[in-house]
């Protein structure tokens, strides 16, 4: 027996190292009381990511003593150290907080006395909004989802800038965010010239909804119609008509 226990000893020290010096897959779930898709997780010692899909799971290469990090926009920054319990499970669960922003408390305006007739005659002054109690905030124009989606993937640090560029989030959502842009405009200028447009041109109505697209594929249509006045929208859409019921021999 006591010539085994070395050699046993021995052997089980391969096999620790073995294991613990390999690269093994693990499966992951992050959890939020939020949206859990396409948050990034980064291994950053051997710089390789992932990012969750729409349940929160991700998969992802490690090594003991790795440190995975999980980042979003909306959650504040997480890192976890791989350790031997999680080689041995091949199972990591994760929970992320998201950002709270606290203001102080404050009296806006006159106090209330609870006598309806008597407090409205009290109200003065302009309607109460982040701007004019000092609160930074964003003035601009309502962004439409997709553009608060591109502002994420480029608004991240350096590193969260590279994973997006080289994932082609960026570009699928700049490509997005235009085809928006080109529908929008469509539906507007559909919406300004239909009625004037027909009222001295013939087209059934079952062919005009494919019309406005034909137009809106041609190459200047952006150059000939964004910021306009509606009669020169007209004359490139008389045009168009032309060519249109050319191609269906009208």
């Amino acid at each position: 027996m006591k010539k085994i226990k070395p050699v046993l000893f021995l052997f089980l020290m391969v096999c620790y190292q073995t294991i613990y010096s390999q690269t093994i897959v693990i499966t992951g779930k992050v959890s939020t009381s939020s949206d859990v898709e396409n948050i990034h997780v980064i291994n950053k010692t051997a710089q390789v990511f992932t990012t969750t899909n729409a349940f929160g799971s991700f998969k992802i290469s490690v090594k003991l003593n790795d440190t995975l990090q999980f980042s979003s926009i909306q959650h504040k920054l997480k890192e976890v150290v791989v350790g031997a319990n999680i080689l041995i499970t091949k199972q990591l669960d994760v929970h992320l907080e998201e950002f709270t922003y606290a203001l102080d408390e404050v009296v806006v305006g006159r106090i209330l006395t609870g006598d309806l007739l008597k407090d409205v005659g009290n109200v003065q002054g302009s309607p109460v909004t982040a701007l004019s109690l000092g609160i930074p905030s964003y003035q601009g124009p309502l962004k439409t989802l997709s553009e608060r989606k591109l502002n994420e993937a480029t608004s991240g640090g350096p590193l969260y800038q590279l994973i997006n560029t080289i994932s082609g989030r960026t570009k699928k959502l700049k490509e997005h965010i235009k085809l928006e842009s080109k529908d929008d405009l469509l539906d507007d200028i559909r919406k300004r010239t239909e009625t004037l447009l027909f009222e001295d041109q013939t087209l059934p109505e079952t062919y005009r909804n494919d019309f406005f697209y034909f137009c809106s594929e041609d190459p200047n249509f952006i150059n000939r119609c964004k910021s306009k006045s509606d009669l020169e929208i007209l004359e490139f859409l008389r045009e168009k008509l032309l060519e249109y019921k050319i191609n269906l021999k009208m």
